[in-house]
């Protein structure tokens, strides 16, 4: 059954509250806001609505409800801890023609109490209709993070505007456009400069008053995303991410906050590192919880280093949440340690360069007991075959290809570095692990692991599905 959601003046009417408990107290608040008689019948009464009739704010019937008790009302809450007395008020209202609300009980309800946001006359109410009150405050909670008290004294001047624009015109549709440029976000930002604040929670001084986290989203894997990177997902007013975060770590963002690509892909950019960064600047200007999010850990070639130093210069408070390295994801998923004590004593973390301004990569210092971890291998397996090789590394050294690890399009492929011109791109984003831990005889307990693992993982997911 739909509900008709509106707003009631109950200036100077009689609300009728049965129940002298914790249960109808709780309820009375919010008719002492809309400026409504309250009058409570019930045989005792606790100390906070003793307090109330001490300080003449509501009227007290000694008495056990009966039917002439509802004369007059204009609406009636049925709260005391019997059912039966609730569902006799009901019924005796309904009899009468006055909306009644049994406190937590459906059937005898013919309105519910909404989750309120109250900023002064902007009234945001939230109904589950009746079937998650829990919901309805978590929403709330939301809501009173993403609308603070600014908005409050906003809309004053915007009722104020209003009515100036109506005095001095008659064009509807031209005071309808005015007053919607008025009411627009841009609109309540230049209003925050106005009174010297940088944001609804800002700084008389200017200072940003959000803070940037730079979270790691891991290879790919919503379970593997850390318990922080998790919760500040839910709590974002806007997420700026990478084009390669999974679609499932991207669908645990707050459905409330605005969400931004500003990755690359295939090479292209969507933004240069600098817009990427005055953006972090701007937003912290006018967002308490802005969240940078960068595929595995943003310390390891996610450019961090540069965002961080634009976020100091410009005196934004931030922090690092740690990943799971998408090299680390990617050793997980084949199955094999990157320091195999028996082959391997260091790894090496590398990219695939060839942009001519950052010279060769030299990977001739590699011995044979080091492992090599090349991220961002690039379309063209032929040319990395040629660099490893003049490198000095020997064609027949183990080669373990990871496409998109840890994730439902998970691929491996175990070659050597002299077939690597040979094999069939992957898709991005892949991984070369390269070394002897990638040799078949090495990893094959860790494959036989990871196989296990994967099926158990999704055994998981379809039971919560």
């Amino acid at each position: 059954m739909g509900l008709f959601p509106i707003f009631v003046k109950l200036q100077g009417r009689l609300v009728v509250v049965i129940g002298g408990g914790s249960i109808a107290a709780g309820k009375i608040p919010g008719l002492f806001e809309a400026g409504a008689k309250v009058r409570v019948i019930a045989p005792q009464i606790n100390a906070q609505i003793a307090d109330w009739v001490g300080a003449s704010k509501i009227e007290w019937h000694c008495k056990e409800f009966a039917s002439r008790d509802l004369e007059g009302a204009q609406i009636v809450i049925a709260g005391t801890s019997i059912a039966s007395v609730n569902a006799a008020v009901f019924h005796e209202a309904e009899e009468r023609g006055i909306f009644c609300n049994a406190v937590d009980d459906i059937a005898h309800c013919r309105f519910y109490y909404g989750a309120i946001v109250q900023r002064g006359d902007l009234q945001i109410a939230i109904s589950t209709n009746g079937k998650s009150p829990a919901l309805a405050q978590r929403l709330r909670k939301e809501l009173e993070r993403q609308y603070p008290d600014d908005y409050s004294r906003w809309l004053d001047s915007l009722g104020v505007e209003r009515e100036e624009l109506r005095a001095s015109s008659n064009d509807f549709e031209e005071n309808k456009s005015i007053l919607h440029r008025l009411a627009s976000d841009e609109a309540y930002r230049r209003y925050l400069r106005s009174q010297g604040r940088a944001s609804a929670s800002g700084c008389a001084d200017g200072r940003a008053a959000g803070k940037v986290y730079l979270v790691g989203a891991g290879p790919g894997d919503p379970e593997l995303l850390t318990v922080k990177a998790a919760r500040l997902l839910r709590e974002a007013d806007i997420v700026l991410h990478d084009s390669l975060v999974s679609a499932e770590i991207l669908a645990l963002i707050s459905p409330l906050a605005e969400v931004i690509d500003v990755g690359k892909r295939a090479g292209r950019k969507l933004l240069t590192q600098d817009e990427i960064n005055s953006l972090l600047v701007s937003y912290a200007q006018t967002r308490t919880i802005v969240v940078r999010l960068k595929g595995g850990d943003p310390s390891l070639f996610g450019r961090v280093a540069e965002e961080l130093a634009a976020l100091r210069n410009a005196g934004v408070k931030f922090e690092v949440v740690a990943g799971v390295s998408a090299a680390l994801g990617a050793a997980a998923a084949a199955g094999i340690s990157l320091t195999d004590r028996r082959v391997a004593s260091q790894v090496l973390f590398s990219t695939f360069s060839r942009s001519p301004e950052h010279g060769g990569l030299n990977w001739s210092a590699l011995t044979a007991d080091t492992t090599l971890v090349l991220y961002m291998p690039g379309p063209d397996y032929r040319e990395v075959a040629a660099r490893l090789q003049n490198s000095g590394l020997p064609s027949d050294l183990p080669c373990v290809l990871v496409s998109r690890a840890t994730t439902n399009q998970q691929q491996i492929r175990w070659t050597s570095v002299g077939r690597l011109a040979t094999e069939e791109n992957l898709p991005a984003p892949t991984l070369f692990i390269v070394g002897r831990v990638a040799a078949h005889e090495v990893s094959e307990i860790g494959k036989s692991f990871w196989n296990t693992r994967q099926e158990e993982i999704q055994i998981s997911r379809e039971s919560i599905i």
